[in-house]
Parts: structure tokens; sequence; C-alpha cells
């Protein structure tokens, strides 16, 4: 099947919501391209381009793009099958107001460091260090259940969820909770940290190959993003705070294991403390992200 490319420049948004028009309609196991410009739209070139305060406009979107057949109760599967950096410069940034150590008064706000693509494409220049290039997707998601969204915010739809996972090689699945389901990316980052800590990755352009389908009547009732990385699934939760979100995000996983191994919920909550792990993906957006890591050997596929 002929891969469609779908670019920034055909459209793309600033947030999700309940009634977004589709920029182009796929087939159900349709092969895609979205292309996709950095978060900040290109305004960081260079180390004396700062930015007093993260524009209204942040985090442009790709797409969307609607799904045929996608209703509200299914679940969107999107196989991430390649994420490319198509520019030869990062950018990281702290802006006033922004990011975990935000009222440090030894760490400077504004600051930016342009990150040059080197080695081939297989680096990153910081400074006098080289870091791998290891992209990944920071927003992409689908349309919300009722509210609107910014780009900027994660929530059950995925939304800005700046997850390491997000990347070559994984499938992502997500709720539908609008007819099409709407799926839209952007904000990519060349290389990224989990935890995002400044507020930014290297941010920069990318394309990302996908190849979207739809589940319906899925053994699982799916309400957040879910991700399997090949080694392992993990549930995605975004709360106000930390405690809320790891909750979540392990509510969600004994879910999945009660319903894999017939355990009552305090057996799959139990088992969960022997194997699963969580990890954090990003604490700087208006909502903290983590995820709750479980080894296939132990779920084998949850739908």
């Amino acid at each position: 099947m002929t891969r469609t490319v779908i670019s920034y420049e055909d459209g793309h948004v600033y947030e999700f919501s309940p009634n977004m028009e589709p920029l182009y309609t796929a087939s159900d196991g349709e092969p895609i391209t979205f292309e996709t410009i950095d978060s900040l739209n290109k305004a960081v070139q260079s180390d004396a381009d700062l930015m007093d305060a993260i524009p209204e406009e942040v985090n442009a979107a790709t797409g969307p793009v609607a799904v045929e057949g996608a209703t509200p109760g299914d679940v969107l599967k999107v196989e991430i099958e390649d994420v490319r950096v198509t520019e030869d410069l990062g950018r990281v940034i702290t802006a006033p107001g922004f990011g975990l150590l935000q009222d440090h008064e030894d760490i400077e706000h504004p600051a930016t460091r342009v990150t040059e693509i080197t080695d081939g494409g297989e680096s990153l220049s910081f400074k006098d260090m080289e870091v791998p290039v290891d992209p990944v997707i920071g927003t992409i998601g689908v349309a919300t259940s009722e509210e609107s969204m910014s780009t900027l915010t994660p929530h059950d739809h995925g939304g800005n969820l700046d997850t390491t996972d997000m990347t070559t090689g994984t499938t992502a699945y997500f709720p539908v909770f609008q007819d099409g389901a709407m799926l839209a990316m952007g904000d990519s980052k060349a290389a990224m940290a989990d935890g995002e800590m400044c507020g930014t990755g290297a941010e920069i352009g990318t394309e990302i190959d996908v190849t979207v389908s739809v589940i319906s009547d899925a053994a699982v009732d799916l309400e957040r993003p879910l991700v399997d990385t090949g080694d392992a699934w993990k549930t995605i939760a975004s709360a106000e705070t930390m405690e809320d979100a790891v909750k979540t995000a392990n509510e969600d996983l004994i879910g999945l294991l009660a319903a894999e191994h017939e355990y009552t919920l305090t057996d799959a909550y139990l088992f969960s403390s022997l194997v699963g792990g969580l990890e954090i993906s990003q604490v700087v957006d208006p909502l903290v992200t983590v995820r709750n890591s479980i080894p296939r050997e132990y779920l084998p596929d949850p739908f």
C-alpha cells in the first residue's frame, strides 16, 4: 500500500478537542508519514534566541488524521515504524516559570543551547559532549472526549506525553473518544531524558512513519494510552500530582493483569509489585506523566 504523507504545511493543530475536523481520512491499516516541525516553530536557531515565555501556540501537531471505522469505545493502534530527524540542529531551552528547577537562583531563565546534529545524524553536540540521536515523539494523541486540551497538556487522549517510549519500534494504543479517532502528532526531540527536567528535549523536526488500524470489541476497556515496546507493555497516566499519576498507571496495569491471568485485583496488585516498574515520563507540563511497565512474559497481549 502506498504511504500517504501528511505535512505540517498541510495542516496542524494546537489543541485536541471533541470536534476536530480531519485533514485526511485514512483507511484501516494504512501506512502514513507525518512530517513535523519543532515545538518552537523554528523561532530558535542559535544560542542567542531566548524564550522569555512559552508561546501560546506551541507543540504544533501535524494532522489530525481520521481513521475509517474508528468509533467511540474502539482502540486506535499506531505502529511507530520509524522516527527520523529532518534538521541539522536541535534546541534545548529554559523559560521563566517552566521546568523542574524554575525557582533555582543559580540557573539562568531563559537560556538556550542549540545542539548541532553530527556524525552523519548519529549524534548531537552539547558544548563539549556528544549525545546519541534517539528521536522520540513528544506530542501524540487523539480527539478528546469532552474538554479541549492544548497540545502542551497530556491527558487520557494522549497529547504532550513526552514519553521516551514513543519511538521507533513501539506500538501505541489510544482510546477512541470520537468518530475517526483524529490522530495528530509533533513536538519531536532528537534526544530526551526521562523526566524532561528543563522543560524540553533537543526540539527538532521529524518524519514519522506509522501504520494506523482500529481494534473493535477489544478485550480490555482502554481509558488511557498504552504502549508495547516489544519487551514490555506500559500503561501511561497523567495527573496534577505524581502520586495521582502513579496510582492511576498502577490501577490500569493491575486491571490488565487481572484480565490476563483471571486474578483478583488484590492478586494483580501484589503481583505488580514483584515484576512491574514505575517510570517517569515528564514532570514539567501542566500535568505530570508516568508509566507502569510489565515485561511481555507476564502480559503477552492484552488485546
